[in-house]
């Protein structure tokens, strides 16, 4: 009994152990090449964002906005030129900071007597 054993567990590893080849690549993937835009400008809850990129290859440009809590809007510019450069941002804001009224005195920190 020990030894069918022995033996079946031989074969199943000699048999699993035959070299395996890797599976051909069927599809070629080539370069990049799309663009696209979203914009979304809600004035009921104050949303207002939005994005466009275009690719050629490696070489790849875009912009992206989004409206902050203080009335800005920041603006990021980005570009990649190559397989090396990297990721390249801009980041610019529009707008004058609008802050509300302050409530309260705050918080203040120290020994409780």
């Amino acid at each position: 009994m020990k030894a069918a054993l022995v033996m079946s567990l031989a074969l199943t590893l000699l048999t699993s152990s035959s070299a395996q080849h890797p599976r051909a690549n069927l599809y070629q993937e080539g370069p990049a090449h799309y663009n696209y835009a979203y914009a979304v400008q809600d004035d009921y809850s104050g949303s207002n964002f939005g994005q466009s990129e275009q690719r050629d290859g490696y070489s790849t440009s875009g912009q992206y906005h989004v409206a902050l809590p203080d009335g800005r809007i920041q603006t990021v510019t980005y570009t990649v030129a190559d397989q090396y450069s990297g990721y390249v941002a801009d980041v610019s804001y529009s707008g004058q900071a609008q802050y509300g009224p302050s409530h309260g005195r705050g918080t203040r920190s120290g020994p409780v007597a």
